[in-house]
Formats: C-alpha cells, sequence, structure tokens
C-alpha cells in the first residue's frame, strides 16, 4: 500500500539506517545532531556538486544536480545529489526533458566523501534513488554509480534484485520504528567510534556518575 506525503521519510536516512538503526532514530526521531571531521568533510564536498542550477554538458551527457526523487511505494523522498542523462536511441526504457530534444536514460550518480564501505550501506542508498526514479517515469535503470572523494573514483554499481530487496526491507523497518517512536537500544560496535553521535548516544560517566561510587560514597556512608 503506497504511503502518503505526511509519511514520507527522508530518503538519506536509509544509509544512516544501515549504519545503525539507533543512529537513524536519533537523528530522525529525536532530531539530534553532532559534527565531526568526518561530517564535515562530507559537508564540504557537498557544498561542491549540490547546486540545483547546474548543468553541465559532457559530449553527449547532461549532468543535473539535486534532483528531486520520490517513491511512494517506499515511503522516501529526497534529492540526488546527481543525475546524469546518457542519449537513448529510442523511447522504449527511457525519459523526454522538456529542455534538452530527444530521449535520455538516467543515471544517478551519488557521492561519498570516504571510500568503499564495509557493507551495502552506500549502495543501498544509491538503489532507493534509483527505485523512485524508477517509479517516477515508468522506467528501469539497471546501474548507476559512487564516486568516493578519497579516492576520486567512479564505481558503478548494478542495481540487482537483492539489493533492492534490502532498500524494501530497510524502508519498512524504517517507517515502523517511526510510527511506533521508540528509539533502538544502544549496541556498542567497533564503528560507533566513528559516529558524530557516539557521545549522545552512549555517553561516558565519571568516576562520581558510576553506581558503585555512588553507593560507596552515600549508602555505605550511612550504614557506618
Amino acid at each position: 500500500m503506497p504511503y502518503s506525503d505526511d509519511e514520507m521519510l527522508m530518503l538519506s536516512g536509509i544509509q544512516h539506517y544501515m549504519f545503525c538503526p539507533r543512529q537513524w532514530a536519533l537523528i530522525d526521531i529525536e532530531q539530534q545532531w553532532d559534527e565531526n571531521r568526518l561530517t564535515i568533510e562530507g559537508d564540504l564536498l557537498h557544498e561542491r556538486v549540490d547546486n540545483p542550477f547546474y548543468r553541465q554538458k559532457n559530449g553527449d551527457v547532461i549532468t543535473m544536480r539535486r534532483v528531486p526523487i520520490v517513491s511512494y511505494q517506499l515511503g522516501l523522498s529526497g534529492l540526488s545529489d546527481a543525475v546524469e542523462l546518457h542519449p537513448s536511441p529510442s523511447e522504449s526504457n527511457s525519459i523526454c526533458h522538456p529542455n534538452y530534444p530527444g530521449w535520455w536514460q538516467p543515471y544517478p550518480v551519488e557521492y561519498k566523501r570516504g571510500k568503499p564501505k564495509y557493507n551495502e550501506m552506500d549502495e543501498v542508498q544509491l538503489a532507493a534513488q534509483v527505485m523512485c526514479l524508477e517509479e517516477m517515469y515508468g522506467i528501469h535503470i539497471p546501474q548507476a554509480a559512487l564516486y568516493y572523494g578519497e579516492t576520486r573514483h567512479h564505481c558503478v554499481i548494478a542495481i540487482h534484485d537483492d539489493l533492492r530487496a534490502l532498500v524494501v526491507q530497510c524502508a519498512q523497518a524504517m517507517h515502523e520504528i517511526y510510527q511506533s517512536q521508540i528509539t533502538p537500544p544502544a549496541i556498542k560496535k567497533r564503528h560507533c567510534r566513528n559516529c558524530s553521535l557516539v557521545n549522545r548516544c552512549m555517553p561516558e560517566l565519571s568516576e562520581s556518575q558510576k553506581a558503585s561510587n555512588y553507593l560507596k560514597t552515600n549508602l555505605y556512608a550511612d550504614l557506618a
């Protein structure tokens, strides 16, 4: 059953969810956010690419920035960093554009500050963008790309069935958590050290705040 406009969640949150469901909930449900070096570097990268009025023609390929996208089946909406329009020989599986005659095949490109991740968090976000464009235009997009600022390299990603199923699974779980308004519990993992919200998620207790020291200072003193 399609979601309504009021039920839309931020598409970019699917990457946060893949990194850590609690991190996603802290951001999207509790509206908490802190910066660290990694988030600032990511912001600087996107400052260079996030111009909605940018149009670039490189040969026959046209690049558009910050393209609004939405999927009512997934209940996700947001902006694609870039969508390249590749010329298509026919109307089949293509779109038309009011400013550019002919037929075009959309090719999303998502920009990331670092390098390929240990899991499919970047691929899931890219695939969600693809699925939005497919739903909007009634087409099929077999592949898209991730551009990593650290390696300065485009990675072509096949949008296969397993990846699409993972997008659907994540989107459904995000909606269930959002409807419950219950933030998942903290589970300390190795990658927590890279999270800008680690001090909000799992604040370190000072010696005076620890329960054992409180009992020693207060309860045991009263019994003496």
